[in-house]
């Protein structure tokens, strides 16, 4: 039966649930040819703007070779050391942080930033041979091979077609001045990258989609899966229906007692305990068969009942027991049960002498031992 299960067709898309355990297990979706297009772009942006620092680098650089205070040389080298340290501090924070926030940026927009513990952990299947070989020949690798080679001949193709064009302005520089030949090459090389980066930009956005498919690929579930998933987060279909069957009984019995309300003034006696429960019975003699129950309920309904018994001059008798009795194995409009009868009896003959001006204490009502019930219908 496993073997049968696992061998399921994946068809559906994955559920959120199966996406977040996932992103718990590292797996998220990523592209790499998404973050060469980002730092490249960063990159060339970065160089884009060398002509606005430019020329207070190259002072800053030029000051480290003046030596503006020779008597002062003990001392001298050192600030230069400072100097140098902290133009590297700045170089790196200038570059660094702009491409660190890029490569945060690219993962967010792409697959978001995710940290997953357990993608840290070591797995031992990752040294496999077999496997690893098993990937290289496959349909993955083989659009890694596309990709790859789509990159030497649009990259190749950019680098000779900017040499083709270029070159004639790069030539004559051994005659130019330094700032001449910088100004040049500066925007020949923004050119070059300018160039790169639309064909970086149409290689990742390619890798991106195909990423995107082979991630939601691999998340794919049977329809067992998603069966199986439903039953964890919102139950068994079963026991639902279970549930809601139990809820429109229990709705149904809630609104036949409110509607026997009406009946109870036709009622022979009401057996209380003493407010809790109240249960309406009829009994005519002539009419022959046993008790019927017109009307119970408890807590709010019970209270009305002894309302309407109390309007409509309904003897009412106190039987804690009889009354949850009646109530837990009767039903409205149906006879009580066999075992009540000798119990109501007793009852209905009090209350018969009563009202025809007997005066008598009230009798003791014996019930079976599996007719006593506690206020939650547990047996005593």
């Amino acid at each position: 039966m496993a073997e049968e299960d696992d061998s399921q067709e994946k068809t559906e898309d994955p559920s959120q649930r199966k996406l977040d355990k996932a992103k718990e297990d590292g797996q998220v979706l990523s592209s790499k040819e998404m973050f060469v297009f980002t730092g490249i772009a960063m990159g060339w942006a970065l160089i884009s703007s060398i002509p606005f620092y430019g020329q207070n680098m190259l002072n800053i650089w030029s000051d480290l070779f003046i030596l503006d205070h020779p008597e002062m040389l003990e001392t001298l080298w050192l600030n230069k050391v400072k100097s140098i340290f902290w133009s590297f501090i700045l170089l790196i924070l200038f570059t660094g942080v702009p491409m660190l926030i890029v490569v945060l940026l690219t993962q967010t927009a792409v697959g978001g930033i995710n940290f997953a513990p357990k993608a840290i952990a070591f797995k031992g299947n990752k040294l496999n041979p077999i496997k690893g070989l098993g990937k290289i020949i496959s349909i993955k690798g083989l659009v890694e091979l596309g990709k790859s080679l789509l990159k030497v001949i649009l990259l190749f193709s950019i680098g000779g077609l900017f040499i083709a064009l270029y070159m004639p302005q790069v030539l004559p520089l051994a005659q130019s001045t330094l700032n001449q030949s910088l100004e040049v090459m500066l925007w020949g090389f923004q050119f070059l990258l300018g160039a790169m980066v639309v064909a970086l930009f149409i290689i990742a956005v390619i890798d991106y989609f195909w990423q995107r498919h082979t991630h939601m690929q691999s998340m794919r579930m049977s329809k067992k899966e998603m069966k199986d998933e439903m039953k964890q987060t919102e139950g068994s279909p079963e026991v639902k229906s279970k549930i809601r069957r139990m809820q429109m009984e229990q709705s149904q019995q809630s609104s036949r007692q409110r509607e026997a309300l009406e009946d109870v003034g036709d009622a022979t006696a009401v057996i209380v305990n003493p407010t809790h429960f109240a249960v309406a019975l009829r009994y005519v003699a002539d009419e022959g068969g046993a008790p019927v129950i017109l009307a119970m309920g408890k807590g709010v309904l019970a209270e009305r009942i002894i309302e309407r018994a109390k309007e409509h001059h309904v003897t009412i008798f106190q039987s804690p027991l009889l009354a949850r009795a009646l109530y837990f194995t009767g039903n409205i409009g149906a006879e009580i049960s066999e075992k009540l009868y000798n119990a109501v009896a007793v009852v209905l003959a009090y209350i018969y002498r009563v009202d025809r001006g007997e005066i008598m204490p009230e009798p003791e009502v014996v019930l079976p031992q599996d007719m006593m019930f506690d206020e939650h219908g547990q047996a005593l």
